[in-house]
């Protein structure tokens, strides 16, 4: 997708088409705190499969939020890791987990 082109005009829309799905707010969530490799994101991430996450993380990269690293090494190792736009997400990310927790404490958690 070449965003620049395709942008709604709208902020919020433009927001929400690039972190929208539950699963790339979870690995926004996980790739604050640094680089993962592949597996340590599908473990921390949750409940996941191989085929989605690979397509989130392709897509995320696709939109720069994202970046892949692939080291040369036997056998090959690839890191993935927040670019400068998608660690500016810091404080949308702090702010749903505020959010979320708060509507635990009201709700009580489930």
């Amino acid at each position: 997708m070449t965003q620049e082109t395709n942008l709604p005009a709208c902020p919020v829309e433009t927001t929400l088409m690039l972190i929208s799905d539950r699963w790339k707010v979870l690995i926004l969530r996980d790739l604050m705190g640094g680089a993962r490799r592949f597996g340590e994101l599908q473990r921390s991430v949750g409940k996941i499969s191989q085929k989605v996450l690979t397509s989130n993380l392709r897509a995320m990269e696709q939109d720069g939020l994202v970046k892949r690293k692939v080291y040369a090494e036997v056998p090959p190792r690839v890191e993935y890791s927040l670019t400068a736009t998608g660690k500016s997400l810091q404080p949308i990310v702090d702010a749903m987990k505020a959010w979320g927790e708060q509507y635990q404490k009201d709700h009580g958690a489930r």
